[in-house]
């Protein structure tokens, strides 16, 4: 197994520990940010060469790259940007409304 993937999975695996663990929500979105930032890379690692090039050219490449994994990755970079935006507004306001980032007290204080 290539170190890169070894990378990945570690990402991933810590990310994923983060979020089940952890009780406080700035943790958790941090969390799902790393888990996001892993998966990225995997996108990437997935479409890399050695020696490739980009397939815009009509001349006969012999190894080529696939682009769309790396328009993917642009486009999870895009999403998961938003997707965190709101996540911490929503941490923002359930702070202003409960004033704890802690799990199990805005579960107590709301039910």
């Amino acid at each position: 197994m290539e170190i890169p993937f070894v990378v990945v999975i570690i990402l991933f695996c810590l990310g994923m520990y983060t979020i089940i663990t952890k009780k406080n929500l700035m943790k958790i979105v941090i969390g799902f940010t790393i888990v996001e930032s892993s998966l990225i890379l995997l996108l990437i690692l997935v479409s890399y060469k050695p020696g490739g090039t980009a397939p815009i050219l009509d001349k006969g490449y012999e190894i080529v790259v696939d682009p769309i994994p790396h328009a993917l990755a642009l486009t999870t970079i895009v999403i998961g940007g938003s997707v965190t935006a709101v996540m911490l507004a929503l941490v923002m306001k359930i702070y202003k409304r409960y004033g704890t980032l802690n799990i199990d007290e805005v579960r107590k204080l709301r039910g």
